[in-house]
């Protein structure tokens, strides 16, 4: 650095100090509200199934049945890819090795509303299923519950309901560090200053660790994204959370038909959709929360062409979120998990070579037809990250294709090492 003049150094050396001092606390605020991502996996999808049909083998099933998918309609798939047969391979490699990332368990609206006594052992059973699936390791890499939400009609059931899994399922085993609960309907930023409340109170009464108990919030209301003073809820919401947050999770069905939407028209795609999306997108960045995408309820079943149009559907959806930042979405069938996978691993496996090379260009500081700024470089190694960590890319062609080991891609990425599963 090239030195300065006396007098100017020791102007700018104490405008320095003054300004440290007059930014500490934004600087303090800043580092506070929006650490960063969050290290680890995120999954690519959430597989909801009702309680009561939970079951420890339920992910092999669930595997065995998309397959099943496969056999049957190989001819439609392979079309819907372009023939790619080396892409439909991965799939089913996929589907045979790990077909369901994220399991939740709904007791709630994929639930429905019962006796008391019914739901009190469903919920047990369902916590001693997982229990099962965990020490055999047939559990999905990650996994939670969907309880009803704290609005005052369901608030009661819904703290029983969370606290009797939780209390059962560590009966016999600690909470995996992988389980997150997720809070549905959510119209206050109250309700979410409750969950931390409730889950300080849980961790304590059966001895889990500060922070142990994690939670999603599912933005399916239009009072969780613009409030009665026209400011966005859902960003309080995430800072309202105590750190507990890990994921914001888009309802279609709920918030379209809120907004006043027609059966007929309710998509991940409405423009209602995309302006909720849009709001979580800026109230999560820099957070270390994630977000995901919701479901589309057309499922493939059927005869050819019916299961053949759910599938066209199924994948142009994700991977119209895979190209607006949304990495994450809700699957509810077993036949939808090879659209979900083949949408996946063609955006990840289309974009490696330019991704490869802007980033290998940027790193080594080579002229290219694109002058990508840090951000964008960022960007560029998440992208291959997050295709590594599902399965689409080999971390080996990965490291050939940009010229660099893990830590430093990691390092671009703004991840930890360690922390990726």
């Amino acid at each position: 650095m090239e030195s300065l003049a006396p007098g100017l150094d020791r102007l700018v050396g104490g405008l320095t100090s003054e300004l440290d001092a007059r930014l500490a606390d934004a600087d303090a605020a800043l580092a506070r509200h929006y650490p960063g991502e969050r290290a680890g996996r995120q999954p690519v999808h959430t597989v909801y199934v009702p309680a009561d049909r939970f079951h420890a083998g339920l992910v092999a099933e669930h595997g065995a049945a998309s397959l099943r998918a496969v056999d049957a309609h190989e001819d439609r798939l392979l079309a819907l890819v372009d023939g790619d047969a080396d892409l439909v391979a991965r799939v089913r490699d996929k589907l045979a090795r790990e077909p369901v990332e994220d399991l939740r368990i709904d007791l709630e609206d994929g639930y429905g509303t019962r006796p008391d006594a019914e739901e009190d052992a469903d919920v047990r059973r369902a916590a001693d299923e997982l229990r099962a699936a965990l020490d055999t390791g047939s559990a999905a890499p990650f996994s939670g519950i969907r309880f009803k939400g704290f609005e005052a009609p369901t608030r009661s059931r819904g703290v029983r309901t969370l606290a009797l899994f939780v209390s059962r399922l560590v009966e016999d085993g600690p909470l995996p560090d992988t389980f997150v609960v997720t809070l549905p309907k959510v119209t206050a930023v109250e309700q979410v200053e409750a969950l931390v409340h409730a889950a300080g109170r849980l961790e304590s009464g059966l001895g889990l660790a500060d922070g142990a108990l994690r939670f999603e919030i599912q933005v399916e209301t239009p009072q969780s994204i613009l409030g009665p003073d026209g400011g966005a809820l859902v960003a309080r919401m995430v800072h309202a959370s105590a750190g507990r947050c890990t994921g914001l999770h888009y309802g279609t069905y709920d918030y379209s038909a809120a907004c006043g939407i027609a059966a007929a028209h309710q998509s991940l795609e409405h423009p209602v959709a995309d302006h909720a999306k849009a709001v979580m997108q800026a109230a999560a960045a820099g957070t270390g929360v994630r977000l995901s995408d919701g479901s589309t309820n057309v499922l493939p079943v059927g005869g050819p062409d019916e299961v053949a149009a759910a599938w066209a559907t199924h994948l142009r959806l994700v991977r119209r979120s895979l190209a607006r930042g949304y990495y994450q979405g809700w699957d509810l069938h077993p036949a939808q998990l090879p659209t979900r996978f083949a949408a996946t691993f063609g955006f990840y496996r289309d974009g490696l070579a330019a991704a490869a090379s802007r980033l290998r260009s940027y790193v080594e500081r080579r002229d290219s037809g694109v002058l990508d700024e840090p951000a964008t470089a960022r960007a560029l190694a998440d992208f291959l990250l997050r295709g590594v960590d599902c399965g689409a890319l080999s971390a080996e062609e990965v490291g050939a294709g940009t010229g660099l080991a893990a830590d430093r891609l990691a390092g671009l990425a703004h991840r930890a090492v360690e922390g990726r599963a």
